[in-house]
């Protein structure tokens, strides 16, 4: 659901700005303000998940997040939806890190806690594209609120299957151990730092109000970082980067969010503004980038247990780019087999590459009692990838459409090499990442049990991956070297 919702609401756009009356400036609001409480509560949400219970924290969040969706769905002022989209993100960055602590302490490291994280992988690599797949077919046939409604009944499944279902952790004798001022600093920081980066495209990165922006979160994240080394219950021991996996991890996930969320942002985009496909039909269109992806994360997390998540990591990065530079050659007259199917099924490949390993690199030889810590990390680094990926691609995009327009060209030529320029530089961003995933991890081999050598040796995912992931897609829903939204153009 939180994954989804990140992209859910982009197809619903129009639809939304019609019926609630939403001034133009405003209508990206109902995607900044879910952004901005999504990135800036991750690493509050997931030392308290380790603090205060694993399984209690995740079902509070389940209930922030449920309660929200009903608002948003009940809404009928864009102020009203405005902030039940963040009260949202704030219950999604709540159960995030708690369901990603849970699965990584519910399972040993080694191939079974990577087959388990290879499904959380594949999730959150594909929920983008299933995002807007379910946006369009909600939208079309039952109108903009049922993409919030569609919560309510899965929240409540998960509330009462927690308690039977998930074994509750916590810290022993952590939990009167607490560090406020630690808590208020960095995520003001991460607050400001979102809030500046998704709203530089509007007011310009040189602007006065960008830079201050930024400059007071660097400022925050460089005070959150002094108290930390100071007091004796951080919120973020510093302890955790003496493990090698978590900085080089973190990195490779802020380049995954930044590709991946601009990648469905402008392609999003391209079908609805230059081709002219309505919600439904784009929506459809991103089926074979969540199916590939799905398929894809079986042999991912294989591939992972036989040599390692450098290199099944690095693959992945180098199947988007591949992805990317397809989508560098759209036409003003696309067509779905030509100009889209072969970079969805590149990417679709990619993504599970990609998520698979940095999950499992992100949790390696940590410790359990900074589980939730781990995940609130690796999740906070992809939602501000996120963030920054979608407006570096929405400033290029913008800029080198305004200037073709001023030069002259028709809107559906300029807004098609506009988009050719973006995917141009995100390509770039991608060929980063396979870099950083060559040099910043070390190859480590895993001891890999004998069922998942079987199942290595044919490459063949097994039954409870295929299973679990083909129910969410119809749902809607010892070492530490690492073993294993943006503006939219009126």
């Amino acid at each position: 659901m939180t994954v989804l919702d990140v992209t859910i609401v982009n197809v619903a756009l129009p639809s939304i700005g019609k019926d609630l009356s939403f001034s133009q400036e405003n209508l990206q609001w109902v995607l900044t303000a879910y952004a901005i409480t999504f990135g800036g509560f991750l690493l509050l949400g997931g030392r308290a998940a380790d603090l205060l219970g694993r399984r209690n924290v995740f079902m509070a969040g389940v209930v922030v997040f449920t309660a929200a969706s009903l608002a948003c769905a009940l809404a009928t002022t864009e102020e009203f939806l405005i902030a039940g989209r963040a009260v949202q993100g704030l219950g999604a960055a709540i159960v995030s890190p708690a369901a990603l602590s849970i699965v990584s302490t519910a399972f040993p490291e080694g191939s079974e806690r990577n087959k388990a994280l290879g499904v959380w992988g594949a999730l959150g690599g594909s929920g983008s594209a299933i995002g807007v797949l379910l946006g369009g077919i909600l939208t079309k046939y039952l109108g903009w609120e049922a993409i919030f409604y569609v919560n309510v009944p899965i929240g409540i499944l998960v509330l009462i299957l927690a308690v039977p279902l998930v074994r509750e952790s916590r810290v022993v004798g952590a939990r009167r151990q607490y560090d406020p001022l630690g808590a208020v600093a960095v995520t003001s920081s991460l607050v400001l730092l979102v809030y500046g980066i998704s709203k530089a495209p509007d007011a310009g990165w040189g602007s006065a109000r960008t830079i201050l922006l930024l400059a007071a979160a660097v400022a925050l994240f460089a005070a959150f970082v002094f108290i930390e080394s100071r007091t004796a219950a951080p919120l973020m021991p510093l302890r955790i980067f003496r493990v090698r996996s978590i900085s080089g991890a973190n990195v490779v996930g802020v380049l995954i969010g930044a590709v991946t969320f601009s990648m469905f942002f402008l392609l999003t985009l391209y079908v609805q503004q230059v081709l002219g496909w309505g919600a439904l039909k784009t929506g459809v269109t991103f089926l074979a980038t969540a199916g590939t992806a799905i398929m894809a994360a079986g042999v991912a997390e294989i591939l992972v247990n036989r040599i390692g998540a450098k290199i099944v990591m690095a693959a992945g990065f180098a199947f988007i780019a591949l992805g990317l530079l397809w989508y560098t050659q759209i036409d003003v007259d696309g067509t779905y087999a030509v100009d889209l199917l072969p970079g969805y099924l590149l990417t679709g490949i990619g993504i599970a590459f990609a998520f698979v390993p940095v999950s499992i690199a992100a949790l390696a030889g940590i410790e359990e009692r900074d589980a939730g810590l781990a995940s609130g990390l690796i999740n906070t680094s992809q939602q501000i990838g996120g963030a920054v990926g979608v407006a570096v691609a929405s400033t290029i995009f913008t800029t080198r459409f305004t200037t073709l327009l001023e030069a002259g060209n028709p809107p559906p030529v300029a807004l098609t090499e506009a988009f050719q320029l973006a995917f141009w530089v995100i390509a770039g961003i991608a060929g980063a990442g396979m870099i950083a995933a060559l040099t910043m991890l070390r190859r480590v081999e895993l001891e890999v049990e004998p069922t998942a050598a079987v199942a290595a040796a044919g490459l063949v995912p097994n039954r409870m991956t295929t299973a679990i992931l083909t129910t969410a897609l119809l749902s809607g829903a010892g070492d530490d070297e690492g073993r294993p939204p943006g503006r939219q153009p009126s």
